[in-house]
């Protein structure tokens, strides 16, 4: 599937998280999300809130494995560790960087590095693995 195809199908999908999300770059080894940042994103304090960024990181998974395989709805999260490693910045999007490390019959398996937009440094980590269901 290419952008088009992915922000379609999500909206279609799962209207609500449409608009929250886009994507920004896809190619065959990597996709980026972006977050588009609003209130009801952040946390006290005025920074992208833990499960905002979770969200993120998992669509971006969703995202690089649609992309690979096509419309499958169903293909959902097994797995999720992430680790937030530095405060992102206030205000400002935020970008997820996802890879495949494996793509299999049943599994896939990926990375995320969440950053703030602007700043080199990611802010959080994540180690994702999705259920593919059986065609």
């Amino acid at each position: 599937m290419d952008i088009a195809a992915l922000e379609s199908f999500v909206a279609e999908q799962f209207p609500q998280v449409a608009g929250d999300f886009t994507v920004d770059a896809l190619d065959e080894s990597q996709v980026t999300v972006r977050l588009n940042v609003q209130d009801r994103h952040l946390r006290p304090g005025g920074t992208v809130s833990g499960p905002s960024m979770f969200a993120l990181a998992d669509l971006g998974m969703y995202f690089a494995v649609l992309s690979r395989l096509g419309p499958v709805a169903l293909a959902v999260t097994a797995n999720c560790s992430i680790d937030f490693m530095r405060k992102p910045a206030a205000g400002v999007d935020m970008l997820c960087v996802t890879r495949l490390l494996k793509l299999g019959r049943v599994l896939a398996v990926g990375d995320a590095l969440l950053y703030s937009e602007g700043l080199a440094p990611p802010v959080a980590r994540a180690s994702l693995t999705y259920a593919i269901p059986p065609k």
